[in-house]
């Protein structure tokens, strides 16, 4: 039987990127992704927030470290990844984002955007960056930073 894993989510960064290097030279960027979600409760309609943890790779991490800061809103397309771990004896684990497309919404007007030094970048709704041709998967477990 064939596989499909694939995400789209549509919200805010809730703490600014992450910008790293591997050993290979190949930028790494975490962003948490806050996406609301109306549900019904006692009558009446709420909100609630879903957190996730994203994971950029390549050019796609630079423009997200350049770009994006806490409250800016972002197209996230990517895939799920189950990871596990071991810490204090006690194995853990997570399922977290690995983005390979992003888009910033928004108009360049508050909510994020011109981080870098002086220099202020209006984002359009058209933004895109892919980073499938730079990481198409996971680097080797001994070069992942974490």
């Amino acid at each position: 039987m064939a596989s499909f894993n694939r995400v789209i989510l549509v919200g805010n960064v809730t703490r600014d990127p992450e910008l790293r290097y591997i050993s290979s030279g190949t930028a790494v960027t975490d962003i948490g992704l806050a996406v609301n979600e109306r549900v019904k409760r006692n009558e009446q309609w709420v909100e609630e927030a879903n957190f996730f943890d994203v994971t950029l790779w390549g050019r796609t991490a630079e423009v997200a470290n350049e770009y994006l800061s806490k409250g800016a809103p972002v197209l996230i397309e990517g895939r799920l990844k189950y990871d596990t771990w071991e810490k204090d004896g006690q194995k853990r684990s997570k399922v977290k984002i690995i983005g390979e497309k992003m888009q910033m919404l928004g108009g360049g007007g508050g909510g994020g955007g011109g981080r870098g030094g002086g220099t202020q970048r209006q984002s359009s709704d058209h933004d895109e960056y892919s980073s499938s041709a730079a990481a198409p998967s996971m680097p080797p477990d001994d070069e992942i930073p974490f």
